[in-house]
């Protein structure tokens, strides 16, 4: 880290936390794929830190945002954020640091079940499905127009956005306004209400302190239907059984969530073709396809 940049950070925790901070230790760590992350450790106090180009300053200001509103909820324990900005070519995001671990006990991870659950139960004031504003997935936008039409929601806000930025890069997608034009097919009989989501919730993005409590972390926030948050947990390596057990038994989800799952991945995966190209646009295409046949 410069040593420019290392000295305002430093300034700027004192300055939030009316407490001098001088960083004895700068230790790289790992902050996803987008970001170069660190840890400060003083004399009594640590915290996590993410830089990036300082064009992405609206990145790191819309996740505090939506992680204060994860926290606000008193549900599932999410790093606390402190500051962001902006020093010379680089913003930055200050974080609580919190010493995470994996864990194997299916006591853990049901406690993440029926505390994604508990989330979940937080539902948007106005009944409007979308965000306050456009936040991130990833390094992508992702507009968040409120809308009290599920649906039109995820059609226009997610699939069409992405399929959208596809055609940008040359690529359109066989199948792609069937799909859109027949979603409610699999709505039948299933009306999502507008839940609190952490809008990016994988197995990278999720884990435990050292006492078995869960954490959530990188959020791409906004409010829909709690079955996207389920979905994702699944795309990349599924999270231990306990924590769906938990998950049901708390708040069972609705029939026909299993096809409902490849639509809300879809999004994640046209999102990676976005981001990394390569594999993601036949993955995506067959992912259309399957999808066409059940509607």
């Amino acid at each position: 880290m410069a040593t420019a940049l290392l000295q305002h950070l430093c300034q700027r925790i004192s300055d939030e936390t009316s407490q001098p901070f001088e960083s004895f230790t700068t230790q790289p760590a790992s902050g996803g794929c987008i970001h170069q992350s660190y840890i400060l450790r003083g004399r009594q106090h640590q915290y996590f830190v993410k830089t990036n180009r300082a064009s992405l300053i609206n990145l790191f200001a819309t996740e505090a945002e939506s992680l204060k509103a994860l926290a606000a909820t008193q549900t599932l324990r999410v790093p606390n954020p402190l500051c962001f900005g902006v020093k010379d070519s680089h913003s930055y995001l200050v974080l609580e640091h919190l010493d995470l671990i994996p864990s194997r006990d299916p006591a853990d991870a049901a406690a993440m079940g029926t505390q994604l659950a508990a989330l979940h139960r937080q539902l948007a004031p106005d009944n409007h499905h979308g965000w306050r504003a456009s936040n991130f997935i990833g390094a992508t936008l992702q507009p968040n127009q409120p809308n009290t039409n599920w649906i039109d929601f995820w059609r226009e806000q997610r699939l069409n956005w992405q399929f959208q930025l596809a055609q940008d890069q040359g690529v359109r997608f066989k199948n792609r306004d069937r799909l859109l034009d027949n979603l409610p097919h699999l709505f039948r009989d299933y009306r999502p209400v507008p839940s609190l989501l952490h809008g990016d919730l994988w197995s990278g993005n999720a884990s435990f302190t050292a006492d078995g409590t869960p954490v959530i972390f990188d959020p791409a926030s906004y409010y829909g239907d709690r079955e996207t948050d389920l979905a994702f947990t699944e795309l990349f390596g599924s999270f231990p059984p306990a924590f769906y057990i938990a998950y049901d038994n708390a708040w069972p989800r609705h029939s026909g969530w299993q096809t409902r799952r490849e639509l809300y991945n879809l999004y994640h995966i046209l999102n990676h073709y976005h981001l990394f190209g390569g594999h993601y646009a036949p993955q995506a295409q067959q992912m259309i396809d399957q999808l066409v046949q059940k509607l």
